[in-house]
């Protein structure tokens, strides 16, 4: 779906930034080679690192590759991490290799999101969501935080 849109938009020279999002970036070529990937894969040794220290919002992911709800929601945390870098940063964590983060946290089901801001875990939604719901949690907890 946001596939087409951005193509149509392609060559028009403009882009839209919603929040902090780019929603249509017509400078992104879509056939470039480019296999830059958006999310960071972490595990118990680099977690504290990549989440709890991280300056800016972290979208944590727990998936197992085996499961099909793990996959269809891998693509839309992509479209979410490509598309909000400046506002999230995404990392997944397979959960059969990381048990000890599964079981500190809680993680019963997967897919599991868990939304850390400051080092602090927010928010958590378990199973698949849509791109939109994230990008709403994401603004609402940003809003929290706001000293206004």
């Amino acid at each position: 779906m946001y596939t087409n849109d951005l193509r149509i938009f392609r060559h028009d020279g403009t882009r839209t930034v919603l929040n902090g999002c780019v929603i249509f970036n017509a400078v992104k070529n879509m056939d470039s080679n480019e296999n830059v990937e958006p999310i960071i894969e972490v595990g118990e040794k680099n977690f504290e690192l990549e989440v709890l220290q991280a300056k800016q919002p972290v979208l944590v992911f727990f998936v197992v590759p085996w499961s099909r709800p793990c996959q269809t929601a891998a693509s839309v945390m992509a479209e979410v991490a490509t598309t909000c870098p400046e506002m999230v940063k995404v990392v997944k964590i397979n959960a059969d290799n990381n048990p000890d983060l599964g079981l500190w946290y809680e993680i019963q089901s997967v897919p599991t999101l868990l939304f850390f801001v400051n080092g602090a875990l927010r928010a958590k939604i378990i199973g698949t969501t849509t791109k939109e719901a994230i990008l709403s949690k994401l603004e609402s907890l940003s809003h929290r935080d706001s000293p206004f």
